[in-house]
């Protein structure tokens, strides 16, 4: 029996079934699978971690929008709360929902309590009042509740907490007087947790056997070359990090092609922008700067050529169904003149390849028409371009002709469970 299933994360929630499916498909859910046991052991009697069988619950699985395997969920009080968005590792996994177990506000009672809550690397925010019965609380707190992916959140009653930041002794409401966002600084520590907050912004990243703990010193002679370079383009719209190489080994290799045997003493740059974009530094890092300082200008004066993970583009493509390739994205799927219906796809992914003969099928029906276009490409050897959402396999798209910027997502569970298709 193959079994897909979609893990739901509860939060102070009654405990869901837990039982295990057999996964012999889905490549994801397999990756997951392990990760998502450990943290569940872990996180045990703080969140409850469950899971749902999507092929044998259906109509469960219906009536919370899941067309793509894994789908995470968060769940308080018995009532969907949002979708999980966190790191998919044990760490990232715990992490993540410790902070969302917890208060929306962590109350401070003493020097001691703020001195542990700011000594950290993510952005926080510490909100100071006259009393527990104070409006202004209240509205911090509901504005707390809004804001907790992002920052971290306390506040305390003792004015006298807020004396040593400067706050005058004879104010009496509420004062932020601490956004630790300065925690990132010029050149902040990217990690697992922090890394989806960071790269909101255009960001630049040096990659190296980062240790703060075990080598703080040589953490530290990378970085101020960093900073030193940082300092020149701090106007310019750009965030500097610094991430432990290992802890992104996987993510390099799939998104840069750096193969966990070309690691180096000199840091590995990499600049990924808003829209997706990503760079990575060829020339290797100079201990003087001036590597980064030539990758920093070539950046800035659009000279540098994007990285992007493609196939080889096929030396024949004249299927009913067009193979598309990352680097003939562009011009297949972006043609002004055609229709094109888009397949993302898994090699692994059983529902693909049950998809497979009707899609061909498909391709044959429309083969005449040479203003419509009936495509597949590969998502796990391709960069999959900004403005596709493919979170499962398979995820369908179809892009209109004269409005390539509104591609639209073909609900394809419908179309695995009745082997039809309709365009």
């Amino acid at each position: 029996v193959i079994r897909a299933y979609f893990p739901v994360i509860s939060v102070h929630s009654s405990v869901i079934s837990d039982y295990s499916p057999v996964i012999s498909v889905c490549g994801h859910c397999k990756k997951l699978a392990p990760e998502f046991e450990t943290a569940a052991k872990r996180l045990k009697g703080i969140v409850t971690l469950a899971k749902v069988d999507c092929t044998t619950n259906t109509e469960v699985c219906g009536r919370f929008g899941v067309n793509g395997y894994p789908t995470l969920k968060i769940f308080r009080n018995g009532e969907e709360s949002s979708s999980y968005d966190g790191p998919r590792s044990a760490d990232g996994i715990v992490d993540y929902m410790k902070k969302q177990a917890g208060p929306d506000s962590v109350s401070l009672h003493n020097e001691k309590d703020l001195e542990t809550f700011i000594n950290h690397f993510d952005a926080s925010v510490v909100g100071v009042f006259e009393s527990s019965d104070s409006p202004q609380l209240v509205e911090f707190l509901k504005g707390a509740n809004l804001m907790r992916d992002k920052f971290r959140f306390a506040h305390t009653t003792d004015l006298q907490l807020g004396l040593r930041y400067d706050l005058p002794s004879d104010v009496h409401t509420a004062i932020l007087f601490c956004l630790c966002a300065c925690s990132y600084g010029i050149c902040p520590h990217m990690t697992k947790e922090n890394n989806d907050q960071l790269r909101k912004r255009d960001l630049l990243t040096a990659y190296y056997d980062l240790d703060y703990l075990h080598n703080p010193k040589g953490s530290n002679y990378w970085r101020n070359r960093v900073m030193k370079v940082a300092s020149q383009y701090s106007s310019r719209g750009l965030l500097f990090s610094v991430a432990n190489r290992k802890d992104f080994e996987d993510e390099l290799e799939e998104d840069y092609g750096l193969g966990t045997s070309e690691g180096s003493e000199v840091p590995f740059v990499t600049i990924r922008n808003r829209a997706g974009h990503k760079y990575s530094m060829r020339e290797e890092f100079t201990r003087d700067g001036k590597s980064l300082e030539r990758f920093l200008e070539d950046y800035f004066a659009d000279r540098l050529k994007r990285y992007i993970k493609s196939e080889p583009v096929p030396a024949n493509n004249n299927g009913p169904v067009k193979v598309v390739v990352a680097d003939t994205f562009e011009e297949i799927v972006n043609d002004p003149e055609k229709d094109v219906l888009i397949e993302f796809y898994a090699p692994w992914c059983g529902h693909c390849k049950k998809l497979e003969p009707k899609y061909t099928e498909l391709g044959q029906e429309l083969s005449g028409d040479p203003s419509i276009v009936i495509a597949k490409m590969d998502a796990t050897a391709n960069d999959v371009p900004l403005g596709y959402d493919v979170q499962g396999f398979p995820t369908i798209y179809f892009v209109p002709a004269g409005r390539k910027d509104e591609p639209k997502r073909y609900e394809v569970m419908f179309l695995i469970s009745t082997g039809s298709l309709h365009t």
